[in-house]
């Protein structure tokens, strides 16, 4: 919502130098809280041992979004140096940003004040003889058979 604010104020050509530099700080400053909690709930839903992969292709999924594809649109969109397309460029990417908030607030995971075990089973614990989150059955450590 931010950056669509500083859309409408550039649009509005109500901003300089300094007071356009000091809303792209605001607007990055949630952009980067948001993309670390992006990345703490892909960490939140894998098991442990898949944990790491899950980052790892979250973030290369991410960047060659952001990293590549957004310079390349928006440099031409701001390349143009029409006002008008500077303002599509910001339109562009808070609709994104706001896609993935209303995302999250539909399939985002309640991870508040629970240990990351509880949210995503460790795919080890059913060999190590701890109590499975499928309904308190545990599996013994020589056979792997359950016990309910």
């Amino acid at each position: 919502m931010l950056l669509l604010g500083t859309a409408w104020l550039f649009h509005s050509g109500v901003l300089s130098a300094v007071t356009m530099t000091a809303c792209w700080c605001v607007v990055l400053f949630f952009a980067s809280a948001g993309a670390s909690a992006a990345y703490l709930t892909v960490s939140e839903i894998f098991p442990m041992e898949a944990r790491a992969m899950a980052i790892a292709f979250f973030y290369a999924i991410g960047t060659a979004a952001g990293g590549i594809t957004g310079p390349l649109l928006f440099a031409k969109l701001v390349g143009s140096g029409e006002v008008g397309q500077t303002v599509l460029a910001f339109v562009i990417g808070a609709t994104i940003m706001i896609i993935g908030g209303l995302v999250e607030l539909a399939l985002g995971v309640k991870a508040e004040g629970r240990s990351l075990e509880d949210l995503a089973t460790p795919l080890s614990a059913e060999h190590a003889g701890v109590p499975s989150q499928r309904g308190g059955e545990t599996a013994t450590p020589a056979t792997g058979a359950t016990t309910g």
